[in-house]
Protein backbone atom coordinates (compact mmCIF):
# COMPACT_ATOMS: atom_id res chain seq x y z
CA UNK A 1 0.00 0.00 0.00
CA UNK A 2 1.39 3.42 -0.95
CA UNK A 3 1.59 5.88 1.96
CA UNK A 4 1.30 9.58 1.00
CA UNK A 5 4.11 11.62 2.55
CA UNK A 6 3.86 14.87 4.49
CA UNK A 7 6.00 16.53 1.84
CA UNK A 8 8.15 15.04 -0.94
CA UNK A 9 11.61 16.09 0.30
CA UNK A 10 14.68 14.32 1.75
CA UNK A 11 14.29 12.68 5.17
CA UNK A 12 16.42 15.25 7.04
CA UNK A 13 14.45 18.16 5.62
CA UNK A 14 11.16 16.38 6.29
CA UNK A 15 11.99 15.97 9.99
CA UNK A 16 12.81 19.68 10.19
CA UNK A 17 9.53 20.56 8.46
CA UNK A 18 7.60 18.37 10.91
CA UNK A 19 9.42 19.84 13.89
CA UNK A 20 8.72 23.37 12.69
CA UNK A 21 5.07 22.57 12.02
CA UNK A 22 4.52 20.95 15.44
CA UNK A 23 6.27 23.83 17.17
CA UNK A 24 3.94 26.27 15.35
CA UNK A 25 1.01 24.40 16.86
CA UNK A 26 2.44 24.92 20.34
CA UNK A 27 4.31 21.64 20.87
CA UNK A 28 7.27 21.66 23.24
CA UNK A 29 9.79 20.60 20.61
CA UNK A 30 12.94 22.13 19.22
CA UNK A 31 12.91 23.29 15.61
CA UNK A 32 16.43 21.86 15.25
CA UNK A 33 17.20 18.24 14.41
CA UNK A 34 18.46 15.96 17.17
CA UNK A 35 22.15 15.20 16.79
CA UNK A 36 21.59 11.61 17.92
CA UNK A 37 20.18 10.74 14.51
CA UNK A 38 16.93 10.01 12.68
CA UNK A 39 15.64 7.43 15.19
CA UNK A 40 15.79 9.80 18.18
CA UNK A 41 14.65 12.66 15.94
CA UNK A 42 11.59 10.66 14.92
CA UNK A 43 10.87 9.68 18.52
CA UNK A 44 10.91 13.36 19.52
CA UNK A 45 8.45 14.16 16.73
CA UNK A 46 6.05 11.36 17.67
CA UNK A 47 6.17 12.38 21.34
CA UNK A 48 5.11 15.90 20.32
CA UNK A 49 2.05 14.85 18.31
CA UNK A 50 -0.40 15.21 21.21
CA UNK A 51 -0.81 18.82 20.15
CA UNK A 52 -2.16 17.73 16.75
CA UNK A 53 -5.34 16.29 18.26
CA UNK A 54 -6.00 19.53 20.12
CA UNK A 55 -5.12 22.08 17.46
CA UNK A 56 -5.96 20.45 14.12
CA UNK A 57 -9.67 20.18 13.36
CA UNK A 58 -9.36 19.13 9.72
CA UNK A 59 -9.06 15.32 9.53
CA UNK A 60 -7.33 15.47 6.14
CA UNK A 61 -4.63 17.68 7.60
CA UNK A 62 -4.27 15.30 10.55
CA UNK A 63 -3.85 12.36 8.23
CA UNK A 64 -1.30 14.26 6.15
CA UNK A 65 0.84 15.03 9.21
CA UNK A 66 0.79 11.45 10.47
CA UNK A 67 1.39 10.04 7.01
CA UNK A 68 4.55 12.12 6.98
CA UNK A 69 5.57 10.48 10.26
CA UNK A 70 4.64 7.05 8.91
CA UNK A 71 6.75 7.61 5.81
CA UNK A 72 9.72 8.34 8.09
CA UNK A 73 9.08 5.15 10.08
CA UNK A 74 9.03 3.13 6.88
CA UNK A 75 12.51 4.26 5.82
CA UNK A 76 14.02 2.93 9.05
CA UNK A 77 15.75 -0.47 9.11
CA UNK A 78 13.34 -3.16 10.33
CA UNK A 79 15.38 -3.65 13.51
CA UNK A 80 14.83 0.00 14.51
CA UNK A 81 11.10 0.24 13.81
CA UNK A 82 9.67 -1.23 17.01
CA UNK A 83 10.00 1.76 19.36
CA UNK A 84 8.58 4.42 16.97
CA UNK A 85 5.79 2.06 15.85
CA UNK A 86 4.77 1.27 19.43
CA UNK A 87 4.92 4.94 20.46
CA UNK A 88 2.92 5.96 17.40
CA UNK A 89 0.26 3.35 18.23
CA UNK A 90 0.03 4.59 21.82
CA UNK A 91 -0.25 8.23 20.78
CA UNK A 92 -2.79 7.70 18.01
CA UNK A 93 -4.98 5.16 19.83
CA UNK A 94 -5.14 7.20 23.04
CA UNK A 95 -8.58 8.81 23.12
CA UNK A 96 -10.30 11.02 25.65
CA UNK A 97 -14.01 11.01 26.59
CA UNK A 98 -15.97 12.82 23.90
CA UNK A 99 -13.24 12.36 21.29
CA UNK A 100 -14.73 12.94 17.83
CA UNK A 101 -11.69 11.94 15.82
CA UNK A 102 -11.73 8.20 16.38
CA UNK A 103 -12.36 7.49 12.69
CA UNK A 104 -9.31 9.58 11.75
CA UNK A 105 -7.24 7.81 14.42
CA UNK A 106 -8.31 4.43 13.05
CA UNK A 107 -7.45 5.43 9.49
CA UNK A 108 -3.98 6.58 10.53
CA UNK A 109 -3.32 3.27 12.28
CA UNK A 110 -4.59 1.47 9.19
CA UNK A 111 -2.15 3.44 7.04
CA UNK A 112 0.68 2.39 9.33
CA UNK A 113 -0.51 -1.23 9.34
CA UNK A 114 -0.68 -1.54 5.56
CA UNK A 115 2.52 0.48 5.09
CA UNK A 116 4.60 -2.14 6.87
CA UNK A 117 5.81 -5.29 5.17
CA UNK A 118 3.19 -8.06 5.22
CA UNK A 119 5.48 -10.28 7.29
CA UNK A 120 6.40 -7.65 9.87
CA UNK A 121 5.47 -8.87 13.39
CA UNK A 122 4.85 -5.22 14.30
CA UNK A 123 1.65 -5.48 12.30
CA UNK A 124 0.23 -7.58 15.15
CA UNK A 125 0.84 -4.73 17.62
CA UNK A 126 -0.83 -2.24 15.31
CA UNK A 127 -3.79 -4.55 14.69
CA UNK A 128 -4.37 -4.94 18.45
CA UNK A 129 -4.26 -1.15 18.82
CA UNK A 130 -6.79 -0.84 15.99
CA UNK A 131 -9.13 -3.40 17.53
CA UNK A 132 -8.98 -1.76 20.97
CA UNK A 133 -9.63 1.67 19.48
CA UNK A 134 -12.48 0.38 17.30
CA UNK A 135 -13.98 -1.44 20.30
CA UNK A 136 -13.82 1.64 22.48
CA UNK A 137 -15.24 3.89 19.73
CA UNK A 138 -17.92 1.51 18.41
CA UNK A 139 -16.16 1.27 15.04
CA UNK A 140 -15.50 -2.47 14.91
CA UNK A 141 -17.23 -2.63 11.53
CA UNK A 142 -14.36 -0.50 10.12
CA UNK A 143 -11.70 -3.09 10.98
CA UNK A 144 -11.01 -6.40 9.26
CA UNK A 145 -12.38 -9.10 11.58
CA UNK A 146 -12.62 -12.04 9.18
CA UNK A 147 -11.00 -14.95 10.99
CA UNK A 148 -9.70 -16.58 7.81
CA UNK A 149 -7.82 -13.40 6.90
CA UNK A 150 -6.52 -12.97 10.44
CA UNK A 151 -5.22 -16.56 10.45
CA UNK A 152 -3.31 -15.79 7.24
CA UNK A 153 -1.82 -12.67 8.82
CA UNK A 154 -0.82 -14.53 11.99
CA UNK A 155 0.97 -17.18 9.94
CA UNK A 156 2.91 -14.43 8.18
CA UNK A 157 3.90 -12.56 11.33
CA UNK A 158 5.47 -15.49 13.22
CA UNK A 159 4.55 -14.11 16.64
CA UNK A 160 4.49 -15.85 20.04
CA UNK A 161 1.57 -17.90 21.29
CA UNK A 162 0.97 -15.33 24.03
CA UNK A 163 0.66 -12.52 21.49
CA UNK A 164 -1.70 -14.62 19.36
CA UNK A 165 -3.88 -15.30 22.39
CA UNK A 166 -3.91 -11.61 23.33
CA UNK A 167 -4.87 -10.62 19.78
CA UNK A 168 -7.68 -13.15 19.57
CA UNK A 169 -8.94 -12.21 23.04
CA UNK A 170 -9.11 -8.53 22.06
CA UNK A 171 -10.89 -9.46 18.83
CA UNK A 172 -13.34 -11.73 20.67
CA UNK A 173 -14.20 -9.06 23.24
CA UNK A 174 -14.66 -6.42 20.53
CA UNK A 175 -16.92 -8.62 18.41
CA UNK A 176 -19.02 -9.76 21.36
CA UNK A 177 -19.48 -6.22 22.66
CA UNK A 178 -20.23 -4.98 19.15
CA UNK A 179 -22.97 -7.58 18.74
CA UNK A 180 -24.30 -6.84 22.21
CA UNK A 181 -24.69 -3.20 21.19
CA UNK A 182 -26.27 -4.32 17.96
CA UNK A 183 -28.79 -6.45 19.86
CA UNK A 184 -29.66 -3.61 22.24
CA UNK A 185 -30.14 -1.26 19.28
CA UNK A 186 -32.54 -3.70 17.62
CA UNK A 187 -34.46 -4.31 20.85
CA UNK A 188 -34.81 -0.61 21.56
CA UNK A 189 -35.85 0.43 18.05
CA UNK A 190 -39.67 0.76 18.03
CA UNK A 191 -39.74 0.20 14.26
CA UNK A 192 -37.69 -3.03 14.18
CA UNK A 193 -39.78 -6.17 14.49
CA UNK A 194 -37.74 -8.88 12.74
CA UNK A 195 -34.66 -9.95 14.68
CA UNK A 196 -34.33 -13.68 14.04
CA UNK A 197 -31.39 -13.08 11.67
CA UNK A 198 -29.28 -11.96 14.66
CA UNK A 199 -29.47 -15.43 16.21
CA UNK A 200 -27.63 -16.92 13.23
CA UNK A 201 -24.62 -14.60 13.54
CA UNK A 202 -21.51 -16.34 14.93
CA UNK A 203 -20.66 -13.64 17.51
CA UNK A 204 -24.26 -13.78 18.76
CA UNK A 205 -24.08 -17.58 19.03
CA UNK A 206 -21.12 -17.11 21.37
CA UNK A 207 -23.56 -15.32 23.69
CA UNK A 208 -25.77 -18.38 24.15
CA UNK A 209 -26.42 -18.87 27.84
CA UNK A 210 -25.95 -15.16 28.55
CA UNK A 211 -28.87 -12.98 29.65
CA UNK A 212 -28.67 -10.81 26.54
CA UNK A 213 -29.12 -13.88 24.33
CA UNK A 214 -32.10 -15.00 26.40
CA UNK A 215 -33.66 -11.55 26.07
CA UNK A 216 -33.10 -11.51 22.31
CA UNK A 217 -34.73 -14.94 22.01
CA UNK A 218 -37.82 -13.62 23.81
CA UNK A 219 -38.11 -10.71 21.39
CA UNK A 220 -37.58 -13.04 18.41
CA UNK A 221 -40.14 -15.73 19.14
CA UNK A 222 -41.76 -15.59 22.59
CA UNK A 223 -44.71 -13.73 24.05
CA UNK A 224 -45.41 -10.89 26.44
CA UNK A 225 -45.61 -13.10 29.53
CA UNK A 226 -42.12 -14.48 28.87
CA UNK A 227 -40.69 -10.96 28.80
CA UNK A 228 -42.53 -9.99 31.98
CA UNK A 229 -41.08 -13.00 33.79
CA UNK A 230 -37.60 -12.23 32.45
CA UNK A 231 -37.85 -8.62 33.61
CA UNK A 232 -39.07 -9.70 37.05
CA UNK A 233 -36.03 -11.96 37.41
CA UNK A 234 -33.48 -9.62 35.78
CA UNK A 235 -34.70 -6.06 36.36
CA UNK A 236 -31.24 -4.61 37.02
CA UNK A 237 -29.82 -6.23 33.89
CA UNK A 238 -32.53 -4.83 31.58
CA UNK A 239 -32.16 -1.38 33.10
CA UNK A 240 -28.36 -1.55 32.73
CA UNK A 241 -28.81 -1.93 28.95
CA UNK A 242 -30.48 1.46 28.81
CA UNK A 243 -33.74 -0.04 27.58
CA UNK A 244 -37.12 1.34 28.67
CA UNK A 245 -39.29 -1.29 30.34
CA UNK A 246 -42.47 0.47 29.19
CA UNK A 247 -41.24 0.55 25.59
CA UNK A 248 -40.28 -3.10 25.85
CA UNK A 249 -43.80 -3.94 27.03
CA UNK A 250 -45.31 -2.03 24.11
CA UNK A 251 -43.05 -3.78 21.63
CA UNK A 252 -43.70 -7.21 23.11
CA UNK A 253 -47.46 -6.62 22.94
CA UNK A 254 -47.09 -5.80 19.25
CA UNK A 255 -44.85 -8.82 18.60
CA UNK A 256 -47.26 -11.08 20.51
CA UNK A 257 -50.18 -9.81 18.45
CA UNK A 258 -48.22 -10.40 15.23
CA UNK A 259 -47.60 -13.98 16.30
CA UNK A 260 -51.29 -14.49 17.14
CA UNK A 261 -52.25 -13.12 13.72
CA UNK A 262 -49.97 -15.52 11.82
CA UNK A 263 -52.47 -18.38 11.92
CA UNK A 264 -55.77 -16.63 12.57
CA UNK A 265 -58.26 -14.86 10.33
CA UNK A 266 -59.89 -13.11 13.27
CA UNK A 267 -59.02 -12.38 16.89
CA UNK A 268 -61.64 -11.57 19.52
CA UNK A 269 -61.26 -8.58 21.80
CA UNK A 270 -61.48 -10.92 24.79
CA UNK A 271 -58.41 -12.78 23.53
CA UNK A 272 -56.52 -9.51 23.07
CA UNK A 273 -57.61 -8.44 26.56
CA UNK A 274 -56.18 -11.58 28.16
CA UNK A 275 -53.04 -12.00 26.03
CA UNK A 276 -52.00 -8.34 25.99
CA UNK A 277 -53.15 -7.66 29.54
CA UNK A 278 -55.04 -4.55 28.45
CA UNK A 279 -58.19 -2.97 29.76
CA UNK A 280 -61.20 -3.06 27.44
CA UNK A 281 -61.02 0.69 26.79
CA UNK A 282 -57.36 0.29 25.70
CA UNK A 283 -57.90 -2.41 23.08
CA UNK A 284 -58.99 -0.30 20.12
CA UNK A 285 -56.16 2.20 20.64
CA UNK A 286 -53.72 -0.71 20.81
CA UNK A 287 -55.02 -2.17 17.52
CA UNK A 288 -54.78 1.24 15.84
CA UNK A 289 -51.15 1.48 17.00
CA UNK A 290 -50.51 -1.99 15.55
CA UNK A 291 -52.03 -1.03 12.20
CA UNK A 292 -49.91 2.14 12.06
CA UNK A 293 -46.76 0.01 12.05
CA UNK A 294 -48.02 -1.77 8.89
CA UNK A 295 -46.72 -5.01 10.40
CA UNK A 296 -50.32 -6.25 10.39
CA UNK A 297 -53.09 -5.48 7.92
CA UNK A 298 -56.50 -5.84 9.51
CA UNK A 299 -59.91 -4.28 10.16
CA UNK A 300 -61.72 -3.68 13.42
CA UNK A 301 -65.21 -5.11 13.69
CA UNK A 302 -66.61 -3.04 16.55
CA UNK A 303 -70.02 -4.69 16.46
CA UNK A 304 -68.63 -8.21 16.81
CA UNK A 305 -65.73 -7.02 19.00
CA UNK A 306 -63.08 -8.72 16.93
CA UNK A 307 -60.19 -7.95 14.59
CA UNK A 308 -60.34 -9.33 11.04
CA UNK A 309 -56.82 -10.22 9.88
CA UNK A 310 -55.78 -9.72 6.25
CA UNK A 311 -52.04 -10.34 6.59
CA UNK A 312 -49.14 -10.07 9.00
CA UNK A 313 -45.36 -10.07 8.99
CA UNK A 314 -43.98 -13.32 10.41
CA UNK A 315 -41.70 -12.78 13.39
CA UNK A 316 -39.47 -15.60 12.23
CA UNK A 317 -38.96 -16.93 8.73
CA UNK A 318 -37.73 -20.47 8.84
CA UNK A 319 -38.39 -23.77 7.07
CA UNK A 320 -42.11 -23.84 7.90
CA UNK A 321 -42.59 -20.32 6.52
CA UNK A 322 -40.76 -21.25 3.30
CA UNK A 323 -43.00 -24.30 2.96
CA UNK A 324 -46.08 -22.16 3.49
CA UNK A 325 -44.83 -19.67 0.89
CA UNK A 326 -44.25 -22.55 -1.53
CA UNK A 327 -47.80 -23.78 -1.00
CA UNK A 328 -49.21 -20.32 -1.64
CA UNK A 329 -47.17 -19.93 -4.82
CA UNK A 330 -48.28 -23.35 -6.07
CA UNK A 331 -51.89 -22.45 -5.31
CA UNK A 332 -51.54 -19.15 -7.17
CA UNK A 333 -49.99 -20.99 -10.12
CA UNK A 334 -52.89 -23.47 -10.19
CA UNK A 335 -55.42 -20.64 -9.94
CA UNK A 336 -53.76 -18.79 -12.81
CA UNK A 337 -53.79 -21.95 -14.88
CA UNK A 338 -57.52 -22.39 -14.16
CA UNK A 339 -58.21 -18.81 -15.26
CA UNK A 340 -56.11 -19.31 -18.39
CA UNK A 341 -57.97 -22.53 -19.25
CA UNK A 342 -61.33 -20.80 -18.70
CA UNK A 343 -60.32 -17.94 -20.98
CA UNK A 344 -59.21 -20.47 -23.58
CA UNK A 345 -62.58 -22.22 -23.43
CA UNK A 346 -64.35 -18.87 -23.72
CA UNK A 347 -62.34 -18.02 -26.83
CA UNK A 348 -63.29 -21.36 -28.40
CA UNK A 349 -66.96 -20.82 -27.59
CA UNK A 350 -66.91 -17.33 -29.07
CA UNK A 351 -65.17 -18.59 -32.20
CA UNK A 352 -67.75 -21.35 -32.60
CA UNK A 353 -70.61 -18.90 -32.07
CA UNK A 354 -69.19 -16.55 -34.68
CA UNK A 355 -68.81 -19.38 -37.17
CA UNK A 356 -72.49 -20.38 -36.81
CA UNK A 357 -73.76 -16.87 -37.56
Amino acid sequence: MSIPAFIDIPVEEQTLELRSYLKSLGAAISSEANEAGILVDLQNIIDATDVCWKEISNTEELEMVFNGIISLILVLPSAEMQEPVMTCCQKVAKTQPGDKKSSARLKILSNLFYGLDEQSPLRAEIYVAMIKLAHQSDLVQNVVTDLDQIKIWISQWDISTQKIQNLLRCLHDALIDSKLRCIVTHLGDPNTFLMDHLLSLKPVKFLEGELIHDLLTIFVSQKLTAYQQFYKNNTDFVNSLGLSHDQNLSKMRLLTFMQMAENKKEIEFDKIHSEMQLEENEIEDFIIDVLRTKAVRAKIDQMQKKVLINSTIHRTFGKSQWQMLRQHLLQWRDNLQTVQDSLGQLDIMQSQAAAQQ
